[in-house]
């Protein structure tokens, strides 16, 4: 019987893995783009998870609100991310993708994309099936450890 150290040991090598190939290839495909790894942070951020005011940068990428704001300034003027009033407070910029910052981050997602599929033909077709299951699994897990987490009061995940 797998014990619980022996799956945080194969869990932790296959993060590794996969992070570093995953980071690496995006990188890769966006090394001529002349872009930060802020600024390339932020736009994975906004293709992941949506618009959001600046202040949401400044606190995604743990940097100062003018830092934030440079980083969001450079990128408006590539035409990569369009900046507009929140309609609910005049005093807040909402930052999105454009089309032209979308098709920037689909290219470095391609390219990991294209990773994963080049790994997936090196397993036998037999092999797949209880992987995936396996993954699905743990992806469950970990949506529920997550959805417990954020419903605990703030005072009690701060003593973690």
């Amino acid at each position: 019987m797998t014990t619980s150290r022996e799956f945080e040991r194969a869990l932790r090598a296959w993060a590794m893995v996969f992070m570093r190939r995953s980071i690496h290839e995006f990188f890769l495909a966006m090394k001529d783009s002349g872009l930060s790894p802020s600024q390339l942070n932020t736009l994975m951020r906004l293709h992941y998870r949506g618009s959001c005011p600046v202040s949401g940068i400044s606190d995604e990428l743990g940097v100062t609100a003018a830092a934030a704001s440079q980083i969001v300034e450079r990128l408006s003027g590539m035409g990569l991310i369009d900046r507009s009033e929140d309609p609910s407070d005049r005093r807040v910029r909402q930052v999105t993708l454009t089309p032209k910052g979308r098709g920037l981050v689909a290219r470095g997602v391609e390219a990991r994309i294209a990773w994963v599929r080049e790994l997936a033909r090196r397993l036998p077709a037999e092999e797949l099936a209880p992987i995936v299951e396996a993954l699905r699994r743990l992806t469950e897990a970990a949506d529920e450890l997550e959805t417990e987490r954020k419903s605990e009061p703030a005072m009690a995940r701060s003593n973690v």
